[in-house]
């Protein structure tokens, strides 16, 4: 497998994995042409320097995952970095073949290399198989999150 990180052109195959999920599809948009709104994310998320967009490639160059890390800069643990990992989606037809495992992996290696102190993530109570193949992977249910929708 390959990581690298998104390019423009990649845009519509991740925004379709994103959607191509129970809850992603009652919150996506995905059609052709894509709306404009995911476009503009993209640019936003490409030029922060504190934000990474990344692409799962197979041998063949064919795209079978996508994760977003966002570095967050911070003034606790003495000015410590925390890595966030978002919008983990793998390709339905290569699920449950460890894309997904070697992805975490991954993310971990890239959140150390950057100089976080910690991964999180969040997770919909409604993703109980999400919950149990992250702790499996070492993550701890540490705190309890909220949520303001605007």
């Amino acid at each position: 497998m390959i990581f690298r990180r998104a390019t423009i052109q990649d845009v519509p195959q991740l925004v379709q994995m994103i959607a191509n999920d129970k809850l992603g599809s009652l919150r996506e948009d995905y059609k052709e042409p894509l709306p404009e709104t995911y476009y503009e994310a993209f640019r936003n998320i490409d030029c922060d320097d504190n934000q990474e967009l990344i692409v799962i490639e197979d041998t063949d160059a064919s795209i079978i995952g996508t994760l977003q890390l966002s570095f967050i800069q911070y003034i606790t643990y003495q000015g410590g970095v925390r890595a966030q990992i978002e919008a983990v989606r793998i390709r339905e037809d290569r699920r449950g073949e460890g894309v997904g495992e070697t992805a975490f992996k991954w993310a971990i290696n890239r959140a150390r290399e950057r100089g976080a102190h910690l991964l999180q993530l969040t997770t919909d109570k409604k993703r109980p198989e999400a919950l149990k193949f992250y702790e499996k992977l070492g993550f701890k249910a540490s705190h309890e999150g909220m949520k303001l929708h605007f």
